[in-house]
């Protein structure tokens, strides 16, 4: 939620515009956006996963929100007009294109003159205990091998000066980056555990491929790693931090 709201927060929205969410997922950012361009603009919220616009159709509808049209999109090829959206949201999604800059020039191409887009990455991942305590756990015990930073993936554009330079090379300008601060909770560490073997694709195939014992051996190992962030009831918070970039078109 917080770099949900960073993003909208950038971009100034207003009564009457149109608003493109790529890689909406269940379409949580796109559905604030939606609000503040009522009445008469309109939410496009869009992912390449048809299963994914489904679970988000179904979401506007508890909703109530009715000023959103779905669309089955990909980054990097958008098939809209050039210069017929005025806002696009990206939160979590360029990171995971194989051509980030194919997917900058499209979101810049969709975009009227004067128009923004806000995207998010996560920041290094040092930074992201939520998955750095899983990945570890695996690479430590020898159950897994170091992820290959030259391909998509979560922290793929995590480098330092690394999203402002591909929205900058592709023609956007007015670029702002800017880190926002995240908290992640669980009532417990073992749900950690649980939530990475059934949630996370790159954790849950190399550990649900182990034998109970070594399942034990890896939960055990990201327990201790998540000890210092337990509370003295067994909570915890792990802490996180996305980059917001807001680019003007």
């Amino acid at each position: 939620m917080p770099v949900s709201v960073a993003m909208v927060d950038a971009l100034g929205l207003q009564p009457g515009q149109r608003v493109l969410e790529l890689a909406a997922g269940p379409g949580d950012t796109g559905f604030m956006a939606a609000e503040l361009v009522r009445p008469g603009g309109t939410l496009i919220s869009s992912d390449g996963a048809e299963p994914m616009i489904e679970v988000a159709r179904a979401r506007a509808a508890q909703l109530g929100i009715d000023n959103v049209e779905f669309r089955q999109l990909e980054l990097e090829w958008i098939d809209l007009e050039t210069a017929s959206v005025d806002a696009v949201l990206v939160r979590w999604g360029i990171m995971l294109t194989v051509d980030p800059s194919a997917a900058a020039r499209e979101i810049r191409r969709v975009l009227r003159p004067g128009g923004y887009a806000a995207l998010a990455v996560w920041a290094a991942r040092e930074r992201n205990p939520w998955s750095l305590i899983p990945g570890q756990a695996l690479l430590e015990l020898g159950y897994a091998e170091p992820p290959d930073p030259s391909l998509p993936g979560p922290f793929s554009m995590a480098e330092d000066g690394r999203l402002a330079e591909v929205l900058e090379d592709t023609g956007f300008t007015d670029v702002e980056v800017a880190p926002v601060s995240l908290e992640r909770h669980y009532a417990g560490a073992q749900e950690i555990v649980t939530e990475s073997a059934n949630c996370s694709p790159g954790f849950s195939v190399a550990y649900n491929g182990l034998s109970e014992e070594q399942k034990a051996e890896v939960a055990a190992h990201m327990i201790a790693a998540a000890a210092p962030y337990t509370a003295a009831d067994g909570s915890v918070m792990l802490p996180g931090v996305s980059l917001v970039a807001r680019a003007g078109a």
